[in-house]
């Protein structure tokens, strides 16, 4: 279905918190000694957009018309947005192409394959939500097998915030780091499934469960995980860093994670020692 709709709250919400992230340096504009809040003023954001002051306020309160994309456009410009937010305004706004097909579990036979191919690379696949829909045994074997037994027991956003103990096997220090990480990935994917109830329930299920979690995700942060560095405290291996890229399928918003040894690291040679006899690797959750 293609939104029609401006979403006017989320839309001024948005908004309002992007402008509170970007500074008058950022922009060319002087700081000047009496500002209260951090970030630009609305009249500011009004002036590099190329739009009345009073058409932005509006947009802030919630109301006035759609804006067009045209408009849109010079909102991203002048609010700096990085390509995911920029896409995200759009879908708030009611201007993103047909969203994307409803979550499910299939895995397409290709990844299976793929994966059965990497023995020494811990790799698995997760659907845009974060349920592991499939692990070889290097991942498996690295970062634990997956429960399928409770209700988004294999979301890894829910295995964060709705179970503690899960985080143990990560430095205390990153925790912060990895729970943004998380919900500004569930941001993105929310937005292109404002309609899936499947999604909704779990936006529902972890604010109700985790007050970390309903703080970060009312920042409004939206970002999709594509490559990071994780350290993971492995009880064979000790402390392990790997390079985590993250190949995503267009024709079905799967993504394809490889945990990689970081150049120069010893980390392929200690993967090594948890190896499993040969044989299928692939361990697909249905």
């Amino acid at each position: 279905m293609i939104r029609m709709t401006i979403a006017r709250g989320e839309l001024a919400d948005f908004l309002r918190r992007s402008r509170e992230r970007v500074s008058p340096e950022d922009v060319g504009l002087p700081a000047g000694p009496r500002r209260r809040t951090p970030g630009l003023r609305r009249e500011e954001v009004a002036g590099l957009a190329g739009m009345s002051a009073d058409y932005y306020i509006r947009l802030e309160q919630a109301r006035g018309p759609q804006p067009s994309t045209q408009m849109l456009g010079a909102l991203a410009r002048a609010l700096r947005l990085s390509d995911d937010e920029r896409d995200h305004l759009y879908l708030l706004a009611g201007h993103r192409p047909p969203a994307a097909r409803p979550v499910g579990d299939e895995v397409a036979p290709a990844l299976l394959h793929l994966l059965d191919q990497l023995q020494a690379t811990p790799a698995q696949v997760l659907n845009d939500i974060g349920d592991v829909l499939a692990q070889n045994a290097m991942a498996q074997a690295l970062l634990g097998g997956v429960c399928t037994v409770s209700e988004h027991g294999r979301n890894v956003v829910w295995r964060w915030f709705g179970d503690t103990a899960q985080r143990a096997a990560y430095p205390a220090e990153e925790h912060d780091y990895y729970s943004r990480l998380h919900v500004a990935d569930l941001r993105a994917a929310a937005a292109h499934r404002p309609d899936d109830p499947t999604v909704n329930h779990l936006v529902a299920r972890l604010r109700a469960a985790s007050a970390d979690f309903a703080e970060l995700w009312d920042r409004h942060e939206v970002a999709v995980r594509r490559h990071s560095r994780m350290r993971v405290l492995h009880g064979v291996l000790g402390p392990v860093e790997v390079d985590c890229q993250v190949l995503i399928t267009p024709e079905d918003n799967r993504r394809v994670v490889l945990y990689v040894p970081p150049p120069g690291s010893d980390l392929a040679d200690r993967l090594a020692l948890l190896r499993r006899p040969a044989g299928s690797d692939t361990l697909a959750f249905t």
